[in-house]
């Protein structure tokens, strides 16, 4: 069907069309043939074709078709209706008309405000033209009526019938264009003859197929052609309408996207534009100057693209921008240049760090191969030693000496093994390890790292952090870390790792196997006053507000300060006396507004107190059965006094003050050996079974343990039995054996300090530890005598008066 021309509004003869059925259904059948004149007017219509009984109003605009249609309003009202054969014709000839047409009889004519002419037509019956009789000022022609035969009445015709007002509902419901009203006059339709006529007048064919209806004589052949070609236009119609819904759907849904996306965009412009894009162009423009792998470029590629795909409002928006981000950050193959000036970079670490002369010696020999073959896997030192002697210190020394940058990365306490290797990024709050979040901080990729407390790293439930350092600090691994965030091997062979650890007991044995490890012991006296006169008084001074004035303090007063008043292997708790002093100092300044130019020893005893720590203990404590003995602990070397006491018993020995298994051992094998060479020793056998023996070492509520005692508790019971006191001023350390060897013991240069700042004056070691005591320098141990023993009688001889 037609959609324009079941309910449209009148228009152009040559356009538009109006179909009216009059509640009679008046058909041009009750008209006689010699009713219609043989001469009639002619109209032209450009794009429609009138069938008999069908209602149609018609604008008429040509000069002609108004002056046709005038002449036979004026007369009997009927005129000629015919068909152009090419309706682009604006002015048709005599060619250019149909031969047959449909009288038409002039229902109404309108005149239009706009000067236009409305007429209702009424079509009667079918004619053919014999001749054109006049072609102005209007066409005229001599007709021949063509007569209809009667209407079928068999029910093949009505079902024919029947079928063609189905198919034309059915157009009607599949087109929404057309008004329901159509199909409400198409019900109300009962003659099958006008139903031909109307539905083949509203038919939405071509002219030529109309034409060829109107021209078909035989009623029931009219009928089929109508069929066939409502057939073929439901056809069409449900193909369109299937087509047209489709495409409707798929248009609402980007016709909705569009305009929030419109909208959207319109409020960011109004915002001064979309960052979101703004950012991810940014990202294209970093990426192109990285020196990533291949792999690495393909995943920035995709995360990119995935990037663009979805809204910034997408919870993973933020994941994968944050990946992104993080490796445009991360410096790839990005390395400071290393200043390969060993006399400038010894004279750095001298200037920061007294002593400690083996460290600076390691990384000098890495700087000169370094120098040489211009590239190294760097090495992974391990600096071992009490707290307080300048060990996470000594790493930014290293980093200004190679002219790196500094890392420090905390370890003490740390649990879960995500803080080295990252999370994996879908996680919420899922961050890089701490190893690139640092590197990320420097944007370099050799700096100089600290991990810093690695012998406290945290082992239990939770995690193990120190298996996840086992690929980190190997330098045959490094070069291809994988972090767990960024899902990509990083580079990590050009990071100097320097790690800081009290004691390697608790470091377990993989990582500790990775770890090149430099011993650094504590600090004698003399090394203590240089680095208070260079280092820590003058920071103290400008912590203080002290800096501009110069008053002294002499190397005695710190002296005094050091071995009074401190007792441990660094200068941790020196610092903290000398920030005593200078409180004290800005508090006299204040209250004063004058300082001395000099700090006596008087001036310390006012500012701190009486001595905390005294020599004079071990003058008073010159007694048989007592012993002196040195210790290593985690804070540096330590003495301790072994005190033996023999009562009257059965031979028992007993043991206090918080021994640990080893030492139970030694004090059990020195009363063995005893036992065994009382002859020598000039001890009474019966001594044995008559008398207990109480073995006690100070201070029970520090726990102790080790075999270093084992010959101080041989001097110290053998003294008990024998009545002689033990050499006064005289320490020792050493494993003893049933055999009556004595065996080496470790941290030679702690206890040996230790002692020096006790006032020990003579120190028994075994043969084998001379080694040990030949690498402190000689100026720290000025005063001191060693004895090097190789069994327990030679300790005796020495120990005993």
């Amino acid at each position: 069907m037609n959609e324009k021309s079941l309910f449209l509004r009148p228009g152009d003869e040559d356009v538009d069309f109006l179909p009216i059925i009059p509640l009679n259904e008046a058909e041009s059948d009750g008209d006689d043939i010699a009713d219609f004149p043989a001469e009639l007017p002619i109209l032209p219509l450009r794009n429609t074709v009138l069938f008999p009984g069908v209602v149609l109003p018609i604008t008429v605009g040509r000069d002609k078709s108004i002056q046709a249609v005038n002449e036979a309003y004026k007369t009997d009202k009927l005129v000629g209706v015919v068909a152009q054969k090419d309706s682009n014709v604006e002015d048709p000839t005599v060619n250019d008309l149909e031969d047959v047409g449909t009288i038409a009889k002039v229902v109404k004519l309108i005149k239009m405000p706009d000067g236009g002419t409305t007429v209702i037509i009424q079509g009667k019956k079918r004619f053919s033209i014999n001749s054109i009789t006049a072609e102005d000022p209007f066409f005229k022609a001599s007709i021949e009526v063509l007569s209809e035969e009667a209407t079928p009445e068999d029910d093949n015709f009505k079902a024919i019938a029947g079928s063609i007002k189905d198919m034309a509902a059915q157009i009607i419901q599949l087109s929404p264009n057309i008004p329901s009203e159509a199909s409400i006059i198409l019900k109300n339709i009962e003659n099958p003859a006008f139903l031909v006529h109307f539905v083949s007048n509203n038919l939405n064919s071509d002219i030529k197929e109309k034409q060829q209806l109107l021209e078909t004589q035989n009623i029931r052949q009219r009928a089929e052609l109508l069929l066939s070609l409502l057939q073929k236009e439901l056809q069409y119609t449900e193909l369109k309408n299937k087509v047209t819904n489709k495409t409707r759907t798929e248009l609402d849904k980007q016709q909705r996207d569009y305009f929030l996306q419109q909208q959207l965009k319109s409020i960011k412009e109004e915002l001064g534009g979309d960052s979101n894009d703004l950012e991810i162009q940014e990202m294209k423009k970093k990426a192109e100057i990285k020196q990533w792998s291949e792999a690495a470029k393909e995943m920035f590629r995709k995360g990119v693209e995935k990037l663009e795909r979805m809204h910034s409002s997408t919870p993973d928006y933020s994941v994968v921008y944050n990946h992104l981000d993080l490796m445009l950050d991360l410096p790839w193959g990005e390395y400071s240049n290393d200043q390969y000036d060993l006399k400038k970079a010894k004279k750095v670490l001298d200037h920061d760090h007294y002593g400690i002369q083996k460290v600076k010696e390691r990384i000098l020999e890495y700087l000169a191969v370094l120098k040489l073959k211009g590239d190294m896997k760097s090495p992974i030192l391990c600096l071992l030693g009490p707290p307080g002697i300048g060990k996470t210190s000594l790493g930014k020394s290293i980093a200004s000496a190679l002219g790196r940058k500094y890392v420090r990365i905390s370890l003490g306490g740390l649990h879960d093994e995500s803080e080295v290797r990252g999370h994996r990024k879908t996680y919420i709050g899922a961050m890089p390890g701490r190893i690139l979040q640092s590197l990320r901080k420097v944007k370099t990729s050799n700096p100089v790292m600290i991990l810093d407390e690695i012998d406290k790293i945290g082992n239990d439930f939770r995690g193990d952090p120190s298996s996840a350092l086992l690929e980190l600090l190997d330098p045959e691994q490094n070069h291809t870390f994988y972090d767990n965030y960024l899902e990509l091997e990083y580079d990590l062979s050009k990071v100097l790792f320097i790690a800081t650890a009290n004691s390697l007991a608790s470091i377990q044995p993989a990582l500790r196997d990775r770890l090149e490890i430099i011993d650094l012991s504590g600090y004698a006296v003399e090394e203590k006053i240089e680095i208070a006169k260079n280092y820590l008084v003058p920071k103290q001074k400008e912590a203080h507000g002290l800096q501009r004035f110069s008053f002294k303090i002499s190397d005695a007063v710190l002296r005094k300060v050091i071995e009074e008043y401190t007792r441990e292997s660094g200068v941790r708790e020196l610092d903290r006396q000398l920030a005593s002093i200078m409180r004290s100092q800005a508090k006299e300044y204040a209250l004063k507004e004058k300082l001395k130019p000099t700090l006596t020893a008087n001036d310390i005893e006012r500012i701190l107190g009486k001595a905390r720590y005294s020599n004079e203990l071990y003058k008073t404590a010159n007694m048989a059965g007592v012993a002196v003995g040195l210790a290593w602990t985690a804070v540096g070397g330590d003495i301790l006094f072994i005190e033996t006491s023999l009562t009257d018993g059965k031979g028992e020995l007993r043991l206090t003050g918080n021994l640990g298994n080893v030492m139970k051992e030694s004090a059990t094998t020195a009363l063995s050996y005893l036992q065994a060479n009382y002859k020598k020793l000039g001890i009474d056998p019966e001594d044995f079974q008559k008398k207990n023996i109480h073995l006690h070492v100070p201070e029970g509520a520090v726990p102790k343990d080790g075999p270093s005692a084992g010959i101080t508790m041989l001097s110290a019971i053998s003294s008990a039995f024998t009545g002689r006191r033990v050499k006064p001023f005289l320490a020792m350390t050493g494993e003893i054996t049933l055999r009556g060897q004595v065996l080496p013991v470790g941290g030679i240069k702690e206890k040996i300090l230790a002692a020096k700042r006790a006032g020990i004056k003579e120190v028994i070691l075994c043969w084998q530890n001379e080694k040990d005591v030949q690498e402190i320098n000689s100026q720290y141990i000025k005063g001191m005598k060693f004895h090097y023993v190789k069994t327990m009688q030679q300790v005796l001889d020495l120990a005993l008066l």
